[in-house]
């Protein structure tokens, strides 16, 4: 499974990636307001950072301006994707880029029939929101499952990017459900490496090595 980032810091960017934990970025309005920065800027900045696809998300909420305005991203750079309403409006400018060859992530998806209808829009990517379903009581990881089914039942070339994952348990629940991307914040991504055995018994190595008064080098 590939990992995404899901922040436009470039600073957590630049961190998770001298690591090589990055595989890709998505942002979104909310993200770029706490930046506090010129849109544009930031996504220009990311797209120099790393290799990986960079989800720049259109503030139009029409067909045409979802046009209008994903073209001029697009011009950024080649690793911007397109990011869209999953609405028809949305599906609308998909099939625009699509058939242009410009990558999109359908965002803000949370059913299966939405998920079926971006896979036949052409989209690169949907983005079936995990968290917040499971905030109304419904099961986040049934909805990655459902969508799996759905495209390998008919070969969708759709990548499942799952969104909207708060947790540890959240990225392994993907994983399993078979998603193809998890976008998560950069303090969960830190945190999957974490575990007190592992801290545990590193301090008791730390400490036997010590005491045998050797050097490596």
């Amino acid at each position: 499974m590939k990992f995404f980032v899901d922040t436009a810091q470039p600073d957590d960017i630049r961190a998770l990636n001298g690591y090589g934990l990055l595989d890709g970025v998505t942002t979104n309005p909310s993200l770029i307001a706490k930046a506090g920065r010129d849109f544009k800027d930031v996504v220009a900045e990311i797209c120099a950072m790393i290799d990986g696809p960079v989800s720049a998300e259109v503030a139009a909420t029409d067909s045409a301006g979802m046009i209008a305005e994903g073209e001029h991203l697009s011009r950024i750079a080649d690793n911007v994707v397109i990011k869209l309403p999953t609405t028809l409006d949305g599906l609308a400018a998909c099939r625009h880029f699509s058939a242009k060859g410009i990558r999109t992530n359908l965002t803000l998806c949370f059913s299966a029939n939405q998920a079926l209808l971006v896979a036949k829009a052409g989209a690169t990517y949907v983005s079936p929101f995990v968290g917040r379903l499971d905030d109304i009581n419904l099961d986040g990881m049934a909805l990655i499952r459902d969508i799996r089914t759905i495209y390998d039942r008919f070969a969708f070339p759709t990548q499942i990017l799952a969104a909207s994952l708060r947790t540890a348990n959240h990225v392994t629940g993907a994983a399993l459900a078979g998603a193809d991307v998890a976008t998560v914040p950069p303090a969960v991504i830190l945190g999957l490496i974490r575990h007190p055995l592992t801290d545990s018994g590193l301090a008791t190595f730390t400490k036997d090595w010590a005491a045998t008064g050797q050097s490596i080098l």
